[in-house]
């Protein structure tokens, strides 16, 4: 059906209508104007008979025009303003369902799909809302907002292009040989003077072995953390991750069957975080009284046992640790590095004085003692917990992994300097060898005093630093359940109780041998090894993979089978360890 003009079946020009059209749109809904004329009388009663008695309606007449104009096939005429205001607000609506994403927390069945690979493309995926720039929405099953993402792979073109490094917002980035100190000074600590002691329940030739050997695996996992963070945050559009975010981010990416994990792999993640670095607190009391007791215990006719030490060393730290800002412990760092360099190069000038012949000492020792060797070198090499940290503000974050890269030279050195000292170290004093090379000098020798005293006054500053990082990330998950008004009293009251805490835990375990042992096993076993494979089997699970006879898969699963070995062994193994040294004997020694 078409309109015409009058009786002359003329059909209306698409300008004459408009205006008219145009002319009832300013007259709709207005009390009634003088009588029309008769063209335009003629005009309306093409709509019908009702129309030339009484005004139209304006969605009446917003129907029939926009019925016209598509038989014409010309543009649609002009909107009255109440259809106009309709129709922007469903035009709102719709654009408000299609920008804000919908969140999913089932996936598609495979059946659907056909296979495995089509059902795992068509899936939603999830991802963090606040780093994406896209609107909070909750779901369960994750401690982070999320949302629905692109899917893996990209149709548009600019999932495939999106650099994350370019998208990075650093204020002070660092260069590359600011990184490489970075990490130098983050992996180089307290574990290196711990390195003979892990020769010692090895041998000289198999901990030469062995200590390269965990040290080439240690750097591989850190190449599989960065690199899976990498591959994360091109597929989610997301600039950097934390440890427990690419942990969290890889199960939500991986599997359906790991996606209900989420949470608790953080959870995990941050667990083992907050009682390695607690540990490494425990570990400083124990050496840094120890050294005391040795030092005063010259010049002192009544001993004070170590753990009195320990309590006296815990005293001032309650205060010290009260300082929320790194800013003011900027200085006292500075003095912990310089005495901790000095006290080190005296220490080498002690140890490769007078060395013995290599045959002189075992090769190798009783397998017993291995996983306490294991459990060592874990702890003095594993430096996993900052990489994550100095690669988000790096300047060119590239050039962290790959070959030659900051990571490689970085971890080639420590390697190195960690092995010179385990193998020397062994070699000047053999089965002698005690926990911490520095209590194995000379007791009387003043420069061994001062060597003693320097490094446990580095310890001592070095403490306050360490203990930061497990107080922050314990205060982020309870900040927000308490008022606005008890949150500075609270946080003064957790640091004061984990400082009393780590105090107890010291004083109870006064074995710096085994304790080491015991964290080395226990949480870098697990954060170094075992989770890095974990993450990349879940990352590499669809795309691209796990290559040519899911080498992938094998090889993660014998990371993550050697680090549970190490786990369950070196915690065994340090048990006994403590038992055998309260009853004043060492393990493997009935061998």
């Amino acid at each position: 059906m078409s309109f015409h003009k009058s009786d002359s079946r003329t059909p209306l020009a698409p300008t004459e209508y408009t205006r008219n059209a145009f002319k009832l749109n300013a007259n709709a809904g207005k009390p009634p104007l003088p009588q029309r004329p008769v063209q335009q009388d003629q005009e309306l009663s093409n709509f019908g008979p009702k129309t030339r008695e009484s005004r139209l309606s304006s969605a009446a007449l917003s129907r029939q025009r926009l019925k016209m104009s598509l038989k014409q096939g010309g543009p649609p005429p002009a909107l009255s303003s109440g259809a106009a205001v309709m129709t922007t607000s469903l035009s709102a609506t719709s654009l408000d369902q299609q920008k804000i994403p919908t969140v999913v927390t089932v996936y598609d069945s495979e059946k659907k799909n056909g296979n495995r690979n089509n059902a795992s493309i068509s899936q939603p995926k999830f991802i963090r809302s606040d780093m994406a720039d896209v609107p909070v929405q909750q779901a369960a099953g994750s401690t982070l907002p999320l949302v629905l993402a692109r899917k893996k792979g990209g149709d548009d073109g600019e999932d495939g292009n999106y650099n994350p490094f370019e998208h990075r917002k650093v204020e002070h980035p660092t260069s590359d040989l600011e990184t490489f100190m970075h990490l130098l000074k983050g992996s180089l600590g307290s574990g290196i003077l711990a390195m003979p002691m892990a020769f010692a329940n090895a041998g000289l030739w198999f901990g030469l072995v062995g200590t390269l050997a965990v040290g080439a695996l240690c750097t591989y996992c850190v190449h599989i953390l960065v690199k899976c963070a990498h591959i994360l945050c091109r597929r989610r559009k997301i600039p950097m991750m934390g440890f427990a975010d690419v942990a969290e981010q890889a199960f939500l990416d991986g599997p359906p069957s790991l996606n209900k994990w989420s949470r608790f792999i953080r959870f995990m993640v941050n667990t083992f975080l907050v009682i390695d670095l607690l540990g490494c607190c425990c570990i400083y009391l124990v050496f840094v009284a120890t050294n005391l007791e040795q030092v005063v215990g010259v010049y002192m006719e009544t001993a004070i046992s170590v753990r009195l030490w320990i309590v006296i060393v815990s005293a001032p730290l309650v205060f010290m640790c009260l300082v929320r800002n790194l800013k003011f412990l900027t200085p006292f760092s500075m003095i912990a590095n310089v005495l901790m360099f000095v006290g080190i190069v005296i220490t080498f000038v002690y140890m490769f004085s007078d060395l013995p012949a290599p045959n002189e000492r075992a090769g190798i020792v009783s397998p017993v003692q291995w996983p306490l060797f294991f459990g060592t070198v874990i702890f003095a090499l594993e430096g996993i917990g900052v990489v994550m940290s100095l690669e988000n503000d790096m300047k060119n974050p590239k050039h962290f992994i790959g070959c030659p890269s900051v990571l490689n030279l970085g971890m080639g050195l420590v390697i190195s300097l960690y092995t010179l000292v385990g193998f020397f170290g062994f070699l000047k004093y053999g089965p002698d060898t005690e926990a911490s090379i520095t209590l194995n000098l000379p007791l009387e020798d003043k420069l061994a005093q001062s060597v003693k005293l320097m490094i446990a006054i580095a310890i001592f500053f070095t403490f306050t630093l360490q203990f930061y990082v497990p107080v922050s990330i314990l205060w982020k998950g309870i900040e927000s359940k308490i008022s606005a008004g008890r949150q500075n009293i609270c946080e003064y009251a957790l640091r004061v109780s984990l400082v009393i805490l780590c105090c107890g835990i010291a004083v109870a375990l006064p074995n710096l041998g085994p304790f080491i042992s015991l964290i080395g096993a226990v949480c870098l076993s697990t954060l170094g090894m075992i989770v890095p494979a974990t993450i990349e089997l879940a990352v590499y699970n669809e795309d691209p993979g796990y290559g040519r006879f899911k080498w992938r898969l094998w090889k993660n699963s014998g990371l993550i089978l050697f680090g549970i070995v190490g786990f369950v062994t070196g915690t065994y193994v340090s048990i006994r360890e403590f038992q055998a040294e309260f009853n004043g004997g060492h393990v493997g020694d009935e061998h």
